[in-house]
């Protein structure tokens, strides 16, 4: 097992203007998957760490954490429209030309700022051992479904995503369901070489709780999670 890690913590942020260097309880938002980054690298999770970025201020205050930075991610691999194949790809293509190579690549978003590195270390060991192509990280829902979805019909009225939203559906009838919390992603680099996706179509599980699953994209997130942590 060789597993690269990727921060991937681009400059440009809409919703929260310097997103990646925020405040978070004291330290940078990015910090917190730094953090986690370096000590997967200590229990030889990861072989190696890195942050991949388009910001020189990003660059400048993750190498000042401990963290390599050891390029600045082209322009267009950084825009809103940008997917994250790209920036993998690209940090792949970089080691390779230095004939340094990776089995499995592994992302920790920024975003997603509390995880286990413990709980990492031995999630990663039964994938590696699995048949699946990908893991990801999951919590389980138990409201959430398409029962209680509606879609915007007109500026006062909804249209159903199910036709049964209205059968009266006790909650133990319905499936489980596992939202996609973007903390951890794991996928195996002969996968990405041949199908150029990260997510296979039958992943392999890694069930967080649903409290470290938070995600921040609004400055609302922020606050709440703030709220949490701090």
């Amino acid at each position: 097992m060789a597993m690269l890690g990727i921060i991937p913590a681009r400059g440009g942020s809409k919703g929260i203007p310097k997103k990646n260097l925020v405040d978070l309880c004291g330290k940078p938002l990015i910090k917190w998957s730094i953090e986690t980054g370096i000590e997967l690298v200590k229990n030889k999770t990861l072989k190696k760490c890195i942050v991949s970025t388009d910001n020189d201020e990003i660059a400048k205050v993750s190498k000042s954490f401990g963290i390599e930075v050891p390029f600045l991610r082209p322009k267009k691999y950084s825009t809103d429209k940008s997917k994250s194949i790209e920036f993998v790809k690209h940090a792949l293509d970089f080691f390779e030309k230095k004939n340094t190579y990776f089995t499995e690549v592994m992302i920790l978003q920024p975003t997603t700022p509390t995880r286990d590195s413990k709980l990492i270390k031995k999630i990663s060991k039964d994938f590696i051992k699995s048949s699946s192509e990908t893991l990801i990280s999951c919590y389980k829902e138990d409201y959430i479904n398409s029962f209680v979805m509606y879609e915007m019909k007109t500026k006062s009225s909804l249209i159903a995503v199910s036709n049964m939203h209205n059968q009266g559906i006790r909650r133990q009838e319905q499936k489980k369901l596992f939202i996609r919390n973007g903390s951890i992603y794991i996928t195996r680099v002969n996968y990405i070489k041949k199908e150029n996706t990260l997510i296979c179509e039958n992943p392999y599980l890694f069930q967080m709780d649903k409290i470290n699953s938070f995600n921040i994209d609004t400055l609302e997130d922020l606050i709440i999670l703030r709220k949490l942590l701090c």
